[in-house]
């Protein structure tokens, strides 16, 4: 089966907010903007409307802009906030119940958990993602006066790189129990560099370390996608021509839960559609089964 090649990625690529994989960093945060608005939201994010504002691209400012009251959402609409909703409810309780000294949220991208969340006394947070993301991140929120809710440390690095260091650094330290999020990052990274991912994870992992995951594609997901998309059958980013699946990779790894459990982890996979019903906003089955390989996992130490 083949593979993607992502055609928009190179080797050592970096970018800002508005292109490559920082611009799906800013749709996602459009996607929690309008999950905002629900009646019940799923999740609630106050800074992603502001996120959105300050990037100024037109195509995910217009999404909010020109969006209906709730009851006129059509249903792709609907689906796409849910669908990332969901993901961030699910996340957000997943470090409601870590109570570990330290988080390391990778690819943080425009999370704002470390401003929005309840964290255990004394614990620290630590956010590695490439500079540029960063820096508009912590631009916006200076400009609204929000303060960290947690000692909240930036590592302004490559995850494709010796990023360890850096983290170490920063105050990390690997005989303290840490809580990964390893969230809306897989896909976008090629096979040898999630593998090389986990390790360094494992590594820096002291007893009682637990992770948030979610998966990434497995060899041909990336085409049965495009093929579901000409079908009408496909996540729409708000109405935008933005290609996601450029970006993208599916090319052989390790399944990282069966690496995690062949090295004394405890793994709890749950499905994508299975958590979005729990919520009460079940996915259509044609959707669900497009999207049942890149379910969601946690694993303890």
């Amino acid at each position: 089966m083949a593979v993607n090649n992502p055609s928009d990625r190179t080797e050592h690529d970096s970018w800002d907010i508005v292109s490559s994989v920082g611009f799906t960093a800013l749709g996602v945060a459009a996607a929690r903007a309008l999950q905002n608005r629900r009646a019940q939201p799923l999740a609630v994010d106050p800074f992603a409307e502001a996120f959105v504002t300050a990037a100024g691209h037109p195509e995910t400012q217009a999404l909010l802009e020109n969006a209906p009251e709730e009851a006129q959402w059509d249903e792709q609409t609907a689906l796409w906030t849910d669908f990332f909703g969901a993901r961030t409810r699910y996340f957000d309780e997943y470090f409601a119940g870590a109570g570990t000294p330290q988080v390391v949220i990778l690819a943080a991208g425009l999370d704002s958990r470390a401003y929005r969340l309840p964290w255990q006394t004394g614990s620290v947070l630590f956010e590695v993602d490439q500079p540029e993301v960063l820096r508009f991140k912590a631009d916006v929120i200076g400009k609204l006066g929000a303060q960290p809710l947690v000692d909240r440390r930036e590592v302004a690095f490559d995850l494709r790189d010796e990023w360890a260091a850096a983290l170490t650094a920063a105050g990390f330290d690997p005989e303290k129990p840490t809580a990964w999020l390893a969230e809306g990052l897989l896909i976008y990274l090629p096979g040898p560099a999630q593998d090389a991912l986990f390790a360094q994870m494992h590594a820096l992992s002291a007893p009682g370390s637990r992770m948030g995951v979610e998966n990434g594609f497995r060899p041909g997901d990336v085409e049965r996608v495009r093929e579901a998309a000409a079908k009408g059958v496909v996540l729409r980013s708000g109405g935008s021509d933005f290609d996601p699946t450029t970006l993208w990779y599916d090319d052989p790894r390790a399944d990282p839960q069966q690496w995690l459990a062949e090295r004394g982890w405890t793994v709890a996979p749950v499905g994508r559609a299975q958590v979005a019903a729990s919520y009460g906003r079940p996915f259509p089955e044609q959707f669900a089964a497009l999207w049942s390989s890149t379910g969601y996992f946690t694993a303890e130490r």
